[in-house]
């Protein structure tokens, strides 16, 4: 039995009832021990209760008090305005205010929901759990995200791993944040994205590494595509697939075989996953084609492929995918020197070609344009015998000679020594002409270094020949001292004739020597003494003849060759004339040949810089043979 001095209980339910005037005697005994279990309701508590009513501007709820509560339609109404609760249906409330004087429970259903959010907030933030939200809309610094009903922030720099350009794109979109920090009493929330993404990344990445094998297919999505190769989603991971390990052949921009967001299918090279690098292939799903070039192009072979690059040495062909070969500069034509190949070939042109070399080490294949045709110096031979007369123009001088086209891409050398049968030439410009017409005669054809050899002194005046007709033994001739050497004077008699004087036919006193007696440009009078046609000699002396006045020593001195005698003097001594005054005919001529017709031929395709072929050789700017 309790104490009397034991204090009565405070049922606060009872109390409530009798406040209301409620008649407690007509209560049965259930409800009588209902009331003083039921527990008071209080202002600022969160309550279940069940629709009793909806009404056009409330709801009424029955939340187990003497009075039924009220909320007001706006809090279960859409925004299209349909009211989503109905009679029976059982809410959360929180009470605002209890029995006011129109007898009713002031209710609100959003703070109960707001209330729960932030229970909901603070129990994630201490588990360290994500929490969903929906972003409604961009603000400074960031974007606006609804938490249940609460509108947290979300910072720009905590979005995702990487910036995104775009923030208006997330907008709509539902997603997993970490709670950063959060403040009730201020009504501020601060979420992370990133650190979501960042957990995923982690174990998609293990995951992604975890089935990797080095030379095993896989699949992905090409995610960029730079200048250098294509990056692909592997899952968590991006895979290098580089420009060279695009296709065997040329790959001129990655643009050309993948587009963002394609899948494909790659090889894995290599891969590390401590500085997650994967390295992947694409040509390598197929064999490589030079495995058996050398046995699908042999030498020989003709050949047809498209024109791809253009260089200064030459045209690379694709004969097929992976596979190309140079026609070198040299190799375009028997006779044109080739000095940019643009001059003959295009990109995008069709070719046809004959294989000339190929290095399966270096990947080379070296083609030939021009051994699709005959090599016309082979027949030159024949077109143009010894002997044979043609005529061309000539298209370039040399300090040698002229060289003459005799047809398009075959020229002939006129050797200084064979434009004129006596006249001392210095330079071919004394005689021709750059774009002259002329005549010559073939004396020399050398099919094998691509040599022909012409004169054009059989079509001039031989002055020496009209001298010695009009001329004979003993005539008296008046000359001018051309030479002097120790053995006699060359006395120039014409233009292209020249006499000797041998010193023991000249008058002297004692041992004079000539050139106290004699200059340069002094007039001379002589007889003739031999005439040699066949050996083109003329022998003089100066006996029994009667030496110039001075008035005809000064009329036939000549001033200009004093001057030449004096400059050459300056310069160098010239190699005297022997007694016959015997060209060094031959072996000048032999060796301006060798110096003229030196054709730089290309032996191999020397390596290029930058190019799996060669630079060509160097080739000079204005002899057309060499």
């Amino acid at each position: 039995m309790a104490s009397s001095d034991e204090p009565k209980k405070d049922n606060a339910a009872i109390r409530q009832a009798e406040a209301a005037g409620k008649n407690l005697e007509g209560l049965g005994m259930d409800e009588l021990l209902s009331l003083y279990d039921k527990p008071a309701l209080t202002e600022g508590e969160i309550v279940r209760g069940r629709v009793v009513k909806v009404t056009a501007s409330d709801v009424v709820v029955d939340i187990g008090a003497k009075s039924e509560g009220l909320l007001p339609i706006s809090e279960v109404s859409g925004f299209d305005g349909v009211v989503k609760v109905k009679r029976g249906d059982e809410i959360e409330v929180f009470i605002e205010r209890l029995a006011d004087q129109s007898g009713y429970i002031t209710l609100s259903r959003e703070k109960a929901a707001r209330m729960r959010v932030w229970d909901d907030i603070e129990a994630a933030f201490k588990a360290d759990e994500p929490i969903p939200g929906r972003v409604i809309d961009r603000v400074k610094g960031g974007l606006s995200v609804d938490v249940g009903g609460i509108k947290a922030f979300l910072p720009g720099s905590l979005v995702d791993t990487k910036p995104i350009k775009n923030l208006d794109s997330l907008k709509g979109h539902e997603y997993r944040f970490k709670i950063v920090s959060f403040d009730k009493k201020r009504n501020n929330v601060v979420l992370s994205r990133r650190a979501i993404v960042e957990v995923e990344q982690q174990h998609q990445k293990a995951e992604t590494f975890g089935r990797l094998e080095e030379g095993k297919l896989t699949h992905g999505v090409v995610k960029n595509i730079t200048d250098y190769g294509v990056f692909v989603d592997l899952g968590g991971v991006d895979g290098l697939l580089h420009i060279t390990d695009i296709s065997w052949g040329r790959v001129n921009h990655p643009s050309e075989y993948f587009n963002v967001a394609d899948e494909i299918e790659v090889v894995v090279l290599k891969f590390d996953p401590q500085n997650e690098r994967v390295s992947l292939g694409y040509k390598q799903k197929s064999q490589d084609p030079w495995s058996d070039v050398a046995q699908r192009y042999p030498l020989g072979t003709k050949v047809h492929g498209r024109v791809v690059s253009l260089t200064d040495y030459g045209a690379f062909i694709e004969l097929e995918e992976g596979v190309e070969g140079l026609i070198h500069v040299s190799e375009m034509s028997w006779t044109r020197k080739i000095r940019n190949p643009s001059k003959v070939l295009a990109i995008g042109d069709e070719v046809e070609a004959v294989v000339a070399d190929v290095n399966v080490q270096n990947r080379r294949i070296s083609l030939s344009l021009r051994a699709l045709e005959q090599n016309p110096w082979e027949t030159v031979g024949q077109r143009y015998p010894v002997g044979a007369v043609i005529s061309g123009k000539v298209r370039n001088l040399t300090d040698f000679g002229a060289f003459v086209e005799v047809e398009e891409g075959i020229d002939g050398l006129i050797h200084i020594s064979d434009m004129s049968w006596n006249r001392r030439i210095k330079h071919p410009s004394e005689v021709l002409k750059k774009g002259d017409s002329v005549q010559a005669r073939v004396i020399n054809v050398d099919a094998e270094n691509q040599r022909l050899s012409l004169s054009v002194r059989e079509f001039l005046p031989n002055d020496w020949d009209e001298f010695a007709k009009s001329h004979q033994v003993g005539d008296e001739v008046v000359g001018t001292v051309a030479k002097i050497t120790d053995f006699g004077l060359f006395v120039r008699l014409a233009d292209g004739v020249e006499a000797l004087a041998h010193v023991s036919e000249i008058i002297r006193e004692g041992k004079t020597k000539l050139d106290r007696m004699f200059h340069p440009g002094d007039g001379i009078r002589a007889r003739i003494i031999k005439i040699d046609p066949a050996e083109r000699k003329i022998g003089l002396t100066t006996r029994d003849v009667e030496p110039l006045t001075d008035e005809e020593r000064a009329h036939h001195s000549d001033p200009s060759v004093a001057e030449a005698a004096a400059r050459e003097s300056a310069q160098a001594s010239e190699s005297v004339h022997d007694e016959s005054h015997e060209e060094a005919h031959d072996d000048s001529h032999e060796e301006a040949h060798d110096d003229s017709h030196k054709e730089a031929r290309d032996e191999s395709h020397k390596e290029a810089p930058g190019e799996s072929h060669a630079e060509p050789h160097e080739e000079p700017d204005e002899d057309p043979q060499s």
